[in-house]
């Protein structure tokens, strides 16, 4: 089961920057900061998610993919294109890419969401895609099969520019400016 679903996400490596999910050992608990820039899902259904929204596995399943009964076949579940960070608190590069996902999540309000899964309080669903090194990013399209990216840019700037060209090809299927 786990392989085949990993087979729907397309690894693409922007790995300038990245954590080893193997070295980690501490915090498993959000930090305040971290805890006021999410919403729950159940606020998400009554109002536009203009902020990322923590995942847990329950949740996952509903607003998602539920992996359990789908084995065969990606099907997704939302009604809105989505990005989904896999992070860890301890994580350098996960601390700078929290900042540029919640932009994003403001800038594509209505458009898209962005969800957040904690590697270390979800391990399930990291091990379900895959995940070894983070942060990782699986961008969920309507139709068609995920895309996976991993790490950022050097800077807040590019990292943006980045996942802006993402969410336009990958999600909004926009065609690229040059």
């Amino acid at each position: 089961m786990r392989n085949k679903l990993f087979l729907f996400a397309i690894a693409l490596s922007f790995s300038l920057l990245s954590c080893n999910q193997a070295g980690a050992s501490a915090g498993n608990d959000l930090k305040d900061d971290q805890k006021a820039s999410k919403i729950s899902v159940s606020q998400q259904d009554k109002k536009v998610a203009d902020k990322p929204i923590k995942l847990t596995k329950s949740e996952f399943l509903t607003k998602v993919m539920d992996y359990e009964t789908n084995t065969e076949t990606w099907v997704y579940e939302g009604d809105k294109p989505c990005i989904i960070d896999f992070w860890a608190d301890w994580c350098g590069p996960c601390k700078k890419a929290a900042p540029v996902l919640d932009e994003l999540a403001k800038e594509y309000a209505g458009e898209i969401i962005i969800y957040k899964v904690n590697t270390d309080q979800e391990r399930e669903l990291a091990s379900v895609f895959g995940i070894s090194g983070i942060p990782a990013f699986l961008f969920v399209p309507m139709k068609g099969k995920p895309q996976m990216t991993s790490g950022i840019a050097r800077t807040h700037a590019d990292t943006k520019k980045m996942f802006a060209g993402l969410i336009d090809e990958i999600l909004l299927n926009k065609p690229k400016v040059n």
